[in-house]
C-alpha cells in the first residue's frame, strides 16, 4: 500500500467530487465495488454519483477546505471544513479504505454543523 498517493487520491476524489465532478471521480478513484455508510447516500457508484449531482445543482456555491488527511492500513481518513449557503459551517470527518491496487472500495462519514458559540475557546480543529 502506497499511504502517500491513497492520501493524494482520497482529498482529490473528493475534490473532484464535492465540486460537481462525482461521475469523474468514480470513474478515476473508485474499484470494483463502493460500499456506502453514510445513510443519505444510496450504496455503490451510482448512488454517489446521484447524491453529488444533486449537491452540485441545490448548492453550486458550497465550499471545501482538507484540513487534514491521516492514512494508516488501507484507510485513510480526511477532516474537512465544509461551508454552505448562507455560511452554515461543518466539520466532517471522512473515512476510506483503499485496496491493494489503490482504489476507494468503500466510506463512512461524520458530521457536525459548526455552532456560533462554544463553551470552550478552541476550534474544532
Amino acid at each position: 500500500m502506497n499511504l502517500e498517493q491513497n492520501k493524494e487520491n482520497a482529498i482529490a476524489f473528493y475534490k473532484m467530487a464535492y465540486e460537481g465532478d462525482p461521475k469523474s471521480a468514480v470513474e478515476k478513484f473508485i474499484g470494483a465495488e463502493y460500499i456506502q455508510h453514510n445513510p443519505d447516500v444510496a450504496d455503490g457508484t451510482q448512488g454517489f454519483i446521484d447524491y453529488f449531482e444533486r449537491m452540485q445543482k441545490e448548492y453550486p456555491d458550497k465550499s471545501i477546505e482538507f484540513v487534514r488527511c491521516i492514512a494508516e492500513g488501507e484507510l485513510v481518513a480526511l477532516h474537512t471544513h465544509q461551508t454552505w449557503p448562507g455560511n452554515d459551517q461543518y466539520v466532517t470527518m471522512d473515512f476510506f479504505r483503499f485496496d491493494e491496487n489503490g482504489k476507494i472500495r468503500e466510506h463512512w462519514d461524520a458530521i457536525q454543523q459548526i455552532p456560533k458559540q462554544s463553551a470552550n475557546p478552541n476550534t474544532m480543529y
